[in-house]
């Protein structure tokens, strides 16, 4: 584990970037079709986002990148059939390659008086494993729709995605080293260049950086957020592997104890909150899938966690209550999304509050 201090002598942004539970307008979706990589399991995974349109339009609005107007139109159809209140949802369209929002999806910061800024990083699908030269102009595509506010957006020079990031909303950003450093992302920048950009753009005062672990089955190079989640209250919401003889164990094992490690900024210990270990999920081919119970969404009073018909799903469920007391906890079955070897938090992205125009558009 590093800690890493903001550098005194660089200009800090005026802007800071909020914590997940920060007061939001609504969550992001890109819609899955024909020609994503879920071609062959359209039905199932569809049926995943339908739940999360249904429970995000009961508490908030719901912005759906779609890929044309025929999959908007059969959108526009599923979310009828669902009786999906249509006041609280937004369709842009915006050719897009796979429907991972959080990585291709606006980070937002927020000034001190709550103005919000869109910033636009380079999306490479995970240092070019994948197309995504559709995926990185969906956030142009989306700051000219008229649901957006006019508030100030940025496209930024700096490869980063939003699963690779967990804020505090304090000042503090916790990611891997694994991930944000590895050359794939942005090859001619050392680490202390992307701790200056990062310190810059999300008004940081630190950067600690977690050197262990991983999950199997991850394309993303070990986002932060299929493995430790930030809560209130000096909280950190983490994975746990119980299981000598898994893969995992010994990792995860380094992970737990680099936690204990970390202090706040006052210098106290993080409360830790360990999530189970659900059983080995594999694909058809016999491939390891990242099922992950850390891989949730925080919205207005609510949290919504993936769950994988597995007997640790209750656990998880209460763990979580216990990092968020005031937060309704709904789980939403996920063992479909870990199909293309991402979950619930890496097809949502949330758009704090000031995001969205206050009338339907």
């Amino acid at each position: 584990m590093l800690t890493t201090q903001a550098n005194k002598g660089s200009k800090v942004s005026d802007y800071k970037l909020p914590s997940e539970w920060a007061p939001q307008d609504g969550i992001m979706l890109t819609w899955p079709h024909h020609d994503t990589d879920w071609a062959y399991m359209l039905d199932d995974v569809e049926a995943v986002y339908r739940e999360l349109a249904k429970a995000i339009t009961s508490r908030q609005q719901l912005v759906i990148v779609c890929h044309n107007d025929s999959v908007q139109q059969h959108v526009v159809s599923l979310l009828k059939d669902d009786g999906i209140d249509f006041d609280r949802v937004h369709l842009v369209q915006a050719p897009c390659n796979d429907t991972w929002a959080r990585d291709h999806g606006p980070i937002t910061v927020l000034n001190q008086d709550g103005v919000p800024c869109l910033l636009d990083f380079t999306f490479t699908a995970w240092g070019d494993k994948f197309s995504a030269n559709l995926d990185n102009d969906i956030n142009q595509r989306l700051f000219q729709a008229d649901c957006i506010a006019d508030v100030p957006k940025k496209r930024i020079d700096l490869v980063l995605e939003g699963g690779g990031i967990e804020s505090d909303g304090a000042g503090t950003l916790l990611a891997t080293k694994k991930c944000l450093l590895n050359p794939n992302r942005n090859p001619s920048l050392t680490q202390t260049d992307i701790e200056q950009q990062l310190s810059h753009h999300f008004g940081l005062q630190r950067i600690l950086w977690l050197e262990h672990g991983y999950l199997a089955g991850d394309d993303t190079d070990a986002h932060i957020d299929t493995l430790v989640r930030f809560a209130p209250d000096r909280t950190l919401v983490y994975v746990s592997c119980s299981d000598p003889k898994d893969e995992h164990f010994r990792e995860l094992q380094a992970m737990a104890q680099e936690l204990t490690e970390l202090k706040t900024l006052d210098g106290n210990p993080y409360h830790l909150i360990p999530l189970p270990w659900p059983a080995a999920k594999f694909s058809a081919e016999g491939e390891r899938l990242p099922a992950s119970y850390a891989n949730y969404l925080i919205m207005n009073e609510v949290v919504l966690v993936p769950t994988y018909h597995d007997s640790q799903d209750a656990v998880a469920l209460a763990q979580i209550r216990r990092a968020y007391p005031n937060h309704e906890v709904i789980g939403i079955h996920c063992l479909p999304l870990i199909q293309q070897y991402g979950s619930l938090h890496c097809v949502t992205m949330q758009l704090p509050k000031g995001v969205l125009k206050p009338r339907s558009c």
